[in-house]
């Protein structure tokens, strides 16, 4: 029986759909019935995720783009409206932190890399915006759509050492709440942003602070699990349950909201 948590037929294009998290947002889409398009710059990976999902019957394609290019995700877009003619969703998975962006205790603060902190607003806030810009004016066409951003708890707590991404993440809360009004202003409850908080994942980007080489704990590392009631680090596919809602009909009257996932780390006191 179909319910409002299905995603039946609808389009979806997912940015960083070839890294650790975008992994398990496609997987969740086409279990939900979605379409989806895995955008990334990595070419093999995406049409090997391309493949694993027509392989057990989803339908997907891949889509070669920097999400700070707005030349690359033009012809991405076209590429899918080509192949299956509308859009109805877009995740901004895109984003991450750079090794130079990162300020370690030992570091003047009065003498930050502004060049990195830089690259990092570009890749996480401006690689939210042109993706927006792109797709969500192909959402609009097809009448009806969701749009899901992805903050962090960085943004809601001073973590240290990441200025550059903290920073980012603060600017997507403002853009998503500023977005969402506007959308709303416009076009109803037809077209809706929110967005995602995850708390601390292994990813690409922060395993190497969280994790030594020989995969024990560092420092951070065991910084962060005591301050996690759960006293463990999520796995991406326990984002999926937040999506899902966020691109469904099951969230029809929420827009401009953030869903926090983080085993409840932006909650504890320490004590």
């Amino acid at each position: 029986m179909e319910t409002n948590f299905s995603l039946k037929g609808k389009v979806i294009v997912v940015t960083g759909g070839t890294g650790i998290i975008g992994y398990s947002f496609i997987k969740s889409i086409v279990s939900a019935d979605g379409i989806v398009g895995i955008l990334g710059r990595n070419e093999k990976i995406a049409h090997q995720r391309v493949q694993e999902i027509q392989d057990i019957g989803g339908r997907a394609i891949a889509l070669l783009a920097d999400v700070t290019n707005e030349a690359q995700l033009l012809l991405a877009r076209d590429k899918m409206l080509d192949a299956f003619g509308r859009i109805d969703g877009l995740v901004n998975a895109a984003g991450g932190n750079i090794p130079d962006a990162v300020v370690h205790p030992d570091q003047d603060i009065f003498s930050l890399n502004i060049n990195a902190l830089e690259q990092v607003m570009q890749l996480n806030l401006l690689g939210t915006i042109l993706p927006t810009q792109v797709f969500g004016a192909s959402i609009q066409q097809a009448g009806s759509g969701s749009i899901v951003n992805i903050s962090s708890v960085v943004s809601q707590l001073a973590v240290t050492k990441v200025l550059g991404y903290s920073l980012a993440k603060s600017s997507i809360d403002s853009y998503t709440k500023w977005f969402a009004t506007e959308l709303a202003k416009r076009y109803g409850d037809a077209i809706r942003m929110n967005s995602i908080a995850p708390g601390f994942f292994l990813t690409e980007q922060n395993k190497t602070l969280l994790t030594n080489p020989d995969g024990t704990l560092t420092d951070r590392g065991n910084q962060v699990l005591q301050s996690t009631p759960f006293k463990r680090f999520g796995h991406p596919d326990e984002l999926a349950g937040a999506l899902i809602w966020l691109l469904s009909d099951a969230s029809k009257f929420v827009t401009g909201s953030k869903i926090t996932v983080d085993g409840g780390f932006t909650i504890f006191s320490g004590v």
